[in-house]
């Protein structure tokens, strides 16, 4: 799986549409084959900041999803509205999603 972080720090006036601006970026995307999740978070610490949290099934599924017709218009209009350049980790790993966390369960 690839498993992708991406930070992306919001000009102050266009952080209220952000979530309605990337809603078709994120349909799309979800749809793609190889699509495992994308997801998006607001930060609560840093204000104007939203965190992407993004898995592909393969290398080659996140390479289609950069080469897609809705992530490169996302690319085309987002430089627009981010204050600062997005921050990205991106990562393979063995795991094929989310596994149950250890340590805390319902009781």
């Amino acid at each position: 799986m690839i498993f992708i972080v991406v930070k992306f720090t919001i000009r102050p006036e266009h952080s209220d549409e952000w979530l309605s601006r990337v809603r078709d970026f994120t349909e799309a995307t979800r749809a793609e084959p190889g699509n495992l999740f994308f997801e998006w978070s607001r930060s609560v610490e840093t204000p104007h900041q939203f965190v992407l949290v993004e898995g592909f099934a393969s290398a080659e599924a996140g390479e289609r999803h950069v080469g897609s017709g809705h992530f490169k218009e996302a690319m085309a209009w987002m430089p627009d509205v981010v204050a600062t350049t997005p921050e990205i980790i991106n990562v393979h790993t063995d795991a094929e999603g989310w596994s149950p966390m250890a340590e805390v369960t319902p009781r």
